[in-house]
């Protein structure tokens, strides 16, 4: 794992106010993922400064911009936002969901990131059909998780690796059709094996450089492989360009660091329409790792890091005063 050379510390700042498309939340839950953690991401200060973190939560509406339309004070909303480790936060209405009324909190906190990324990945770049092979890498992860439980509900066979068997037979009720358990890359020869010599149609890469050839190996005749995330701190790699040339491979990567505010939520109301259902009803439930207390975070941190997980870590956050 890399060093993250991040440090946690605990500041008051003043309430937000909501700008004219802004909804302020009262913040329930919160999502930890690692991306937060990971220097080579970007996503927190620069060396000597300090940032609000926390990507995801869930909470109540307790005011709403002047410019906001569909969501009014009391309302259970969920979503991206900057600063979810907080009591309040404030969420940009065209990034907030309704929660249905079946999921608490927790469960509402540790959907907007991790399936947002999957759906990004399996179906807007992904373009997963029904019966193909799904490969995983790094699958007892939040998004990996979420990728095996989007990739089960669009109908395809998943086949995942980790480096704990443990972990892979935990992912069995939910439907992991395939368990590789490696830590090496490995895995091309088991995968051409299982899926007839045919290979993996979409590849989700959360472990970053050191599988990259290897993913290529296994990757079908126009497969595709997205590259969400590289906790193994390894950005660059070799690519077979006679593979890549021969067999039509797409390679992309899946990063909202570059995007606008309206780049980064023209999904949502697809994705909204097309998986929120599967949650209403229940055919689709979070698998949540650990809920800990907010003032357990530097725990939760460390668990996140060891890969200790099978799922999402969430915090419980303080009752505001």
């Amino acid at each position: 794992m890399t060093d993250t050379a991040t440090v946690l510390e605990l500041r008051d700042s003043p309430m937000p106010e909501p700008g004219p498309r802004q909804l302020l939340v009262r913040m329930h839950a919160a999502g930890l993922n690692h991306g937060e953690f990971l220097l080579g991401h970007g996503l927190h200060g620069k060396p000597g400064t300090w940032k609000a973190i926390g990507g995801e939560g869930a909470g109540e509406v307790v005011s709403v911009g002047a410019k906001v339309a569909g969501f009014r004070q009391g309302d259970r909303v969920m979503g991206r936002c900057a600063g979810a480790f907080s009591e309040y936060a404030l969420m940009e209405s065209a990034e907030a969901m309704t929660v249905p009324p079946g999921l608490s909190w927790e469960q509402a906190a540790s959907i907007p990131l991790t399936f947002l990324v999957a759906y990004d990945m399996l179906v807007l770049q992904g373009r997963l059909k029904r019966d193909e092979w799904l490969l995983i890498n790094g699958v007892s992860s939040g998004v990996g998780v979420a990728s095996l439980q989007l990739g089960k509900t669009l109908g395809a066979r998943v086949i995942g690796t980790s480096g704990s068997a443990d972990k892979l037979a935990a992912l069995k009720p939910l439907g992991l059709d395939v368990a590789l358990c490696s830590r090496k890359p490995d895995f091309a020869a088991a995968v051409m094996e299982v899926t007839g010599q045919h290979g993996a149609d979409l590849i989700v890469n959360t472990v970053g450089g050191t599988v990259f050839a290897e993913n290529m190996r296994a990757l079908a005749f126009e497969g595709r492989l997205a590259t969400v995330g590289y906790v193994d701190g390894v950005v660059h790699a070799e690519i077979d360009l006679a593979a890549l040339h021969a067999k039509r491979l797409t390679l992309f990567g899946v990063s909202n660091k570059l995007r606008t505010n309206e780049q980064r939520a023209a999904a949502v109301p697809r994705f909204v329409a097309e998986v929120m259902p599967h949650f209403a009803v229940g055919r689709i439930k979070p698998h949540i790792d650990q809920v800990m207390d907010f003032a357990r975070l530097a725990d939760a941190k460390a668990r996140m890091e060891a890969g200790s997980q099978v799922g999402k870590i969430i915090l419980r956050m303080p009752i505001a005063s």
